[in-house]
């Protein structure tokens, strides 16, 4: 089993088709549909469409939309014995989306339920692997309650990935938070960020290496990923797909990741393994962005190869 631990929100998604033809400058008072959202849980949700076992580890409120979140987990087969209910309201996240799908986000944060989450007890002793990222390791007091749990899991053998999903406005003292990130690197399997996190961050492939993780995948948005490893570099195309958003599609990287990788030793994993992985999670993420919000693909939509070139059973999408 697969745990990701973190946050569950509501994103509101602005309410727009793709253009055929030059896009209208964007309404500022344009409707906005309620999505299911948070990298944690769109990390989830993708694992659990793919087929594996996995678990949420959260504190989920009880209200409407807390409700509907835990009902998105359920249907998408996902365990949700470790979700931990409360009072408080859901956080909200306010997206807005470029010209070219790209999305930013204002948050609505202050007294939402994960901001109370608690350490669990021992997790169940068939958990191989768990997940960690975005405002749940930022946000007090949780984050000490999910930073705990990622050495606990670490202490026990656990592969652990790690995605900071960094969001700039909501930390008010970044260089207490590349500290604190640098401190994690040592308790983390495989480390996952996106281009945008790494230059915030300040650091390198590199220099993280050696401070403890197997492996580290950067995301390039159109320009695909590459993995890092002590050994080489290995990067592979993005799948050229008309774009409505990249709402999710990091998230849904992290759960190709998860899914190709756990239980494995990344440092000792091959060059045309890691080419195989890779080309995968391009190829989930390409699905996620095709479609408003984070709605990750299924496993059997990536049958066949989708997006690897021409051929029985391989889709090919315009950009």
């Amino acid at each position: 089993m697969i745990v990701v631990a973190g946050e569950s929100l509501i994103d509101l998604v602005p309410d727009g088709k793709v253009p055929d033809g030059p896009p209208d400058p964007p309404d500022p008072l344009a409707p906005l549909l309620p999505r299911p959202g948070g990298g944690p849980y769109n990390t989830a949700i993708a694992l659990g469409r793919l087929g594996a076992r996995t678990a949420f580890c959260s504190r989920v409120s009880t209200d409407a939309f807390g409700d509907a979140l835990v009902a998105g987990l359920r249907a998408a087969g996902v365990t949700t014995d470790l979700v931990q209910r409360g009072p408080e309201p859901t956080t909200l996240a306010v997206a807005s989306v470029g010209p070219d799908g790209s999305a930013r986000y204002g948050f609505y944060v202050d007294g939402t339920a994960d901001r109370l989450f608690a350490l669990p007890g021992r997790l169940p002793e068939d958990v191989r692997a768990v997940a960690f990222g975005t405002l749940s390791l930022a946000l007090e007091p949780g984050a000490l309650a999910y930073e705990a749990l990622l050495r606990r899991s670490a202490a026990d053998g656990l592969f652990t990935l790690l995605d900071p999903n960094i969001r700039p406005g909501l930390l008010p003292d970044p260089a207490a938070y590349r500290a604190r990130f640098a401190g994690w690197l040592p308790f983390v399997s495989l480390l996952k960020l996106s281009e945008e996190d790494a230059d915030w961050l300040g650091g390198d492939p590199a220099g993280w290496l050696e401070r403890g993780p197997g492996a580290v995948v950067l995301t390039r948005g159109g320009a695909g990923l590459t993995v890092y490893t002590r050994e080489y570099e290995v990067s592979v195309p993005a799948v050229p797909v008309r774009v409505v958003d990249t709402i999710g599609a990091g998230d849904t990287v992290n759960a190709a990741l998860l899914h190709g990788l756990v239980g494995r030793d990344v440092a000792a994993i091959g060059a045309e393994e890691w080419r195989g992985v890779l080309g995968f999670a391009a190829r989930a993420a390409a699905v996620t962005c095709t479609r408003a919000g984070a709605e990750p693909p299924f496993a059997g939509e990536l049958e066949g190869g989708w997006g690897a070139g021409p051929g029985p059973g391989a889709l090919r999408f315009s950009s």
